[in-house]
């Protein structure tokens, strides 16, 4: 259990500010793990700045998708390659099932291509 949470980085946002405090108040983390989650925290905040421009501008531009909308699902994939790789605890150990193993967790994939 952390003692105390150091503040996160300035200029960081309402989400970002949440995120870290929920971590940080949970989990002592490493110096590497820490690297992390700053660019989690990060990377919640420019979600939240590419929701307010679709959210002012629509989710179109024209007849194709705002480019805002395409770098939100590339960054959604980022957080959670981001948040696997901190390995947090899914819940209580306590809410195990009976018999159950944690779920294991692994690094992050490689990137996907078509073959050919």
């Amino acid at each position: 259990m952390a003692s105390k949470v150091p503040a996160p980085a300035k200029g960081t946002g309402p989400s970002g500010r949440a995120l870290w405090r929920d971590i940080l108040g949970k989990y002592d983390l490493e110096q590497h793990e820490l690297a992390l989650l700053r660019e989690a925290v990060r990377t919640v905040d420019d979600l939240d700045g590419l929701a307010a421009v679709v959210a002012e501008e629509g989710m179109t531009v024209g007849n194709r998708v705002h480019p805002a909308l395409v770098e939100s699902r590339q960054l959604r994939i980022a957080l959670a390659r981001l948040l696997g790789a901190l390995r947090l605890p899914a819940g209580d150990e306590d809410d195990q099932a009976p018999g159950r193993r944690p779920q294991r967790r692994v690094g992050a994939r490689g990137v996907y291509s078509v073959g050919g």
